[in-house]
């Protein structure tokens, strides 16, 4: 995490809206004082859990395994800040970003849970190519499913921390932020950080 108390994110419903936005994640473990990562797409389960699934033959789905934890984190939209933009001098470049940090104990889930996980996942990526038709599993031969479904692990996790950063520039002055909000947009950079810099608060 950054560590300027001025970019911590703790409202919690904000940063479960912002995973679900920016759903790709890093999912780290720990093995042996070791790190792995594998990266996966997350979505929301009952009471704020997270479900992810990583293939059975990764080294971070053995590690998160035997540990039983597991640290997921979420890269939102992000973008370079010149210096130029602010209209100040003795300024130096960043990086402006949104992320979030869910950390806690995991929960392998059984054969059902890891079906209603992928049956969760797909119709929620499918409903973004409308007016295609869905994909369903029912479009399987069968067994295919079924044999393809062993090969992976899926995971609930239970944050017991879960943070994020939001760093626009707002550790500077509102029309210091927005000018380089706006020559942000100018220069065709990320949306979401040029229109959140260009607010008033």
């Amino acid at each position: 995490m950054h560590p300027a108390p001025a970019f911590l994110e703790t409202d919690r419903d904000r940063l479960l809206r912002r995973t679900e936005a920016w759903p790709f994640a890093a999912i780290i473990g720990v093995a042996d004082g070791r790190p792995h990562v594998a990266h996966s797409p997350v979505i929301r389960g009952g009471e704020g859990t997270l479900r992810f699934h990583l293939a059975r033959m990764n080294p971070a789905c053995q590690a998160i395994t035997a540990a039983g934890r597991a640290l997921i984190v979420f890269t939102g939209p992000n973008d370079y800040i010149s210096p130029d933009w602010y209209g100040q001098e003795d300024q130096v470049p960043t990086w402006n970003y949104l992320s979030v940090e869910a950390e806690g104990p995991v929960t392998p889930q059984d054969e059902a849970g890891a079906t209603r996980f992928l049956d969760d996942l797909s119709a929620r990526f499918e409903e973004d190519l409308f007016p295609k038709p869905a994909w369903t599993r029912d479009k399987m031969r069968p067994g295919s499913f079924e044999r393809q479904l062993a090969g992976i692990t899926v995971f609930s996790l239970a944050p017991e921390r879960l943070e994020g950063i939001t760093k626009i520039g707002q550790n500077k002055p509102a029309e210091v932020r927005q000018r380089a909000g706006r020559a942000l947009k100018a220069s065709g950079g990320d949306p979401t950080i040029s229109s959140m810099m260009e607010r008033d608060s």
